[in-house]
């Protein structure tokens, strides 16, 4: 199969969509600029021009309100934010309006628009430019959110937004956007609310979201060179959330492991294990364990960063702690601090 990398992915899927169906358009900030949302859009406009493809002011909740009215409308938008950080001025439209238009009118009114914001960190983005959100959407009943964890999961995820009745916050890692990955050149799906098993194992469950579940691919094969089989599960979504497919995989290994782009405090990390204790508390044969982001703001140091976000060395010794009781003393952790520098590879090249 072909290998694309992640934006390429998210290009082609809007291209696809956008020719066989005609409601679809594009707004947001930069989309028609020469960068193209880190190139994401430029095949689009290209192709579809500008009428289908156009700049808005830097009005963020105004510009929802008008995405929001055209979906009611018929059309389908397509709002592009270049930081999830933007959509915390629009969460009047999102919340009060957008999600819950079809409870409050009997489903007898939809709003089907797919609003794309980038997640994570980049060099130095600090506070206000790198959150990952993906739990206050979450919250919401009426959104869906979105997370996928690479090239061929962006695409199949992105086709099936384009295709939903309701308003579906579709978040994207910056540091996934030069991932290169096997993606079928035809159309195709991947249904909202599935998980996917991205290995198979009988020791550990792993559940990683968005740009973990690419740096737990790397874990899980560190792992195996050691005899240990992780199953990972990238949720892909999560709301609605696979809880079934974690559950099972649970009751077959009996450890759970979440890592999260996010804050662990009241994060999505929170909601997987408390439904997995709820449905297979007993199933477990030792104490779960989350990984994620300290409950305070983004450091733009990078040397603080280096401190701040979990990496493949986190990862891999969590996973052999929980397998020996906490100790690493027989193991050989493979992973560690510096596998990422502030960039995630010579390929990344900003500057957003």
């Amino acid at each position: 199969m072909r290998e694309l990398t992640f934006r390429e992915a998210i290009s082609e899927a809007l291209v696809q969509a956008m020719r066989g169906d005609q409601r679809i358009f594009i707004m947001g900030v930069g989309v028609d600029d020469p960068k193209g949302a880190f190139g994401t859009t430029s095949d689009a406009l290209k192709q579809f021009g500008g009428s289908r493809v156009f700049d808005v002011p830097i009005s963020e909740n105004a510009m929802t309100g008008i995405a929001i009215g055209s979906a009611m409308d018929g059309l389908h938008p397509v709002l592009v934010h270049a930081r999830n950080d933007f959509l915390l001025l629009t969460m009047d439209q999102l919340v009060n309006n957008a999600a819950k238009w079809s409870y409050m009118t009997a489903g007898k009114i939809s709003v089907p628009m797919t609003v794309r914001a980038v997640i994570g960190r980049g060099w130095g983005q600090a506070a206000q430019h790198s959150q990952s959100l993906q739990a206050l959407f979450a919250h919401v009943p009426g959104l869906k959110v979105v997370l996928p964890g690479g090239p061929f999961e962006a695409k199949g995820l992105l086709m099936s937004s384009l295709k939903e009745k309701a308003p579906v916050i579709f978040l994207e890692h910056r540091w996934l956007y030069e991932k290169k990955d096997g993606v079928p050149q035809e159309p195709y799906s991947l249904p909202l609310g599935k998980g996917r098993i991205l290995r198979q194992g009988k020791d550990i469950t792993i559940v990683a979201m968005s740009y973990m579940a690419w740096e737990c691919r790397q874990v899980s094969v560190n792992l195996a060179r050691q005899g240990i089989e992780a199953e990972l599960i990238d949720p892909m979504t999560v709301s609605p959330l696979d809880v079934d497919i974690i559950v099972s995989s649970v009751r077959k290994t009996g450890r759970l492991l979440v890592v999260d782009t996010s804050f662990v405090f009241a994060g999505m990390s929170a909601e997987i294990v408390a439904s997995v204790s709820e449905r297979a508390g007993p199933a477990l044969k030792s104490p779960v364990q989350r990984l994620g982001l300290p409950f305070a703001p983004t450091p733009c140091s990078a040397v603080l960063e280096r401190v701040y976000y979990p990496d493949t060395g986190t990862i891999e010794q969590a996973v052999l702690r929980m397998l020996q009781n906490g100790s690493l003393e027989h193991f050989n952790v493979v992973s560690g601090k510096g596998y990422q520098a502030e960039n995630p590879s010579s390929e990344w090249n900003g500057p957003f």
